[in-house]
């Protein structure tokens, strides 16, 4: 049998992308987010913003400069001006200089925190509104306070730009698709008696981490169908072992260099579905045909609620939320269901270009069995379209 990793394959309007030794995006891709940030910094009144990223937290620093930020970074942007970075630490520096697009990089010393609001201070942003993205400790935040005229939160700004994705975004949504569709293959056919989780999510990672993916999430819910105990994918992992009899849902997200497609899916193991379980995956799947069915642009979050209803009128009820936008970060908007409901719902409606998860984990009222089923969607002028291409349903695997 051919593993799973040696049948994926990318199509040609994707290979100008995986085929570069370091994959990033066009200089124009990077001056267009650029400009376009620059006129939120224009209404906000503001002349400079700070945006900070640490240990791979934050999509800000990637999105601007292409440098997946590893130790502590803080960019500087001022429109008309080159972006400055200053990285720690001082042996990351030679690969962010190769990895940053139109952006001077530079050592950031003990603190680039520091290093940068001495920059601002030379460029005359100490008396002037200066905006921050990203994640400041107190200490920092005092001394942005010290070193500028005023402090405005630019992170709202940030998310309502992430929420629409370019044209070249929609191919590196699709690369993160296709790795994800090749981790959840790899669950039927790398599964053995009596594997851990350990090694379960060993046989996924190994699926697309040849391709350039790392894991962003793979979250597992392994239940005896006889005698279940948990309701929603748990976010770490244990040594239990996989019988036959259990039933194992999954919510697993490949990232290739920072986006990530995200897939749910749940199979049985030796066995068919128990009469519980067989309804809660039908009730979930009717569920995500429903939603999908409405999403256009347009759609507002009460719509896709009321669309979920089959939920409770089947005496069911959710866990985790129904749907989210994604593409770098868990995004706007995020809904429960009528019995677990997220207040107050967004006032926005679903914008073509948009990428939405679709993910109904229908439970059991006293929350001791569940399923998890859907996948990302793109909402396009004429309503929403899959970017997966695993199948849909639930999967029995039989064990050697």
């Amino acid at each position: 049998m051919r593993k799973i990793y040696e049948m994926v394959s990318f199509p040609d309007n994707l290979q100008h992308i995986i085929s570069q030794e370091y994959p990033r995006f066009t200089d124009t891709e990077y001056l267009r987010r650029r400009k376009t940030f620059e006129q939120k910094m224009i209404a906000n009144g503001v002349s400079h913003v700070l945006v900070r990223g640490f240990l791979r937290i934050g999509a800000a620093i990637p999105y601007f400069t292409g440098w997946q930020t590893t130790h502590d970074a803080v960019v500087l942007m001022t429109p008309g001006e080159e972006l400055l970075l200053f990285v720690n630490h001082y042996n990351h520096l030679p690969m962010a200089q190769m990895m940053a697009r139109l952006t001077d990089v530079r050592w950031g010393g003990v603190s680039a925190v520091d290093s940068a609001l001495a920059e601002l201070k030379v460029r005359g942003g100490s008396s002037s509104k200066v905006g921050v993205l990203g994640h400041f400790t107190a200490n920092q935040h005092s001394k942005l306070i010290a070193g500028a005229g005023q402090i405005i939160d630019m992170n709202g700004d940030f998310t309502q730009q992430r929420l629409i994705k370019s044209e070249e975004e929609h191919n590196w949504m699709q690369i993160g698709a296709i790795l994800s569709d090749a981790g959840i293959g790899a669950i039927p056919e790398q599964l053995i008696s009596d594997m851990n989780e350990y090694e379960l999510a060993d046989a996924v990672e190994r699926s697309f981490i040849r391709h350039g993916a790392v894991s962003q999430t793979h979250y597992f819910m392994i239940n005896n169908m006889q005698n279940p105990k948990y309701c929603v994918p748990r976010q770490f992992l244990s040594n239990r072992k996989i019988k036959k009899g259990d039933i194992i849902s999954t919510e697993l997200s490949a990232q290739y260099w920072g986006y990530a497609g995200q897939i749910l899916r749940t199979v049985t193991v030796g066995a068919n579905a128990t009469p519980l379980f067989t309804d809660l995956h039908d009730v979930a799947m009717a569920a995500f045909d429903a939603i999908c069915k409405i999403m256009k642009p347009g759609t507002r979050p009460e719509e896709i609620i009321d669309a979920a209803n089959i939920i409770e009128d089947s005496g069911f009820t959710i866990w985790d939320d129904l749907i989210h936008g994604f593409g770098g970060g868990y995004l706007p908007p995020v809904l429960g269901s009528k019995s677990r409901n997220i207040f107050p719902y967004p006032d926005m409606e679903l914008q073509e270009g948009m990428y939405i998860v679709v993910q109904p984990n229908v439970i059991t009222t006293d929350n001791t069995a569940g399923v998890q089923t859907g996948e990302m969607m793109r909402i396009t002028a004429a309503g929403c379209e899959p970017v997966h291409k695993y199948p849909r349903g639930m999967e029995r695997v039989d064990l050697d």
